[in-house]
């Protein structure tokens, strides 16, 4: 099965940028839709962006034109380029991974956390205003 491990989280200020890594192994990334999730104290994982093994790529109203999520098969990484970030953006934030053809094709799949079979330990994102 395959491992995931997020790298990048840290504290920035308000407007500036982060750039997120999901590292994996025992598994090509190119097999699985790969998703960034993020989860808030007291609040639900949320769905930030995804990228299906055909390569389409999914964003959250909320971070759609700010966010930017990449694959390198020959890292085996997924990165998520934040820029012009902002407090609400503060968060855990998870790389996740799905092999099911349902989450890679099914939007209402897509978006949910609960449909994702691995995950990484999250890295924290912190932005001050």
């Amino acid at each position: 099965q395959v491992q995931l491990v997020e790298s990048g989280g840290g504290l920035v200020q308000a407007g500036g940028s982060l750039r997120l890594s999901c590292a994996a192994s025992g598994g090509t990334v190119s097999d699985y839709v790969m998703a960034w999730f993020r989860q808030s104290s007291d609040n639900e994982r949320q769905f930030v962006a995804a990228i299906r093994q055909s390569g389409t790529i999914y964003y959250a109203d909320s971070v759609k034109g700010r966010f930017t999520i990449s694959r390198d098969n020959a890292e085996n990484t997924v990165y998520l380029q934040m820029k012009s970030l902002k407090p609400e953006d503060t968060a855990l934030y998870y790389c996740a991974a799905d092999p099911s053809r349902l989450t890679d094709t099914v939007n209402s799949f897509r978006i949910r956390a609960l449909n994702y079979a691995y995950w990484g330990q999250g890295t924290q994102v912190t932005v001050s205003s």
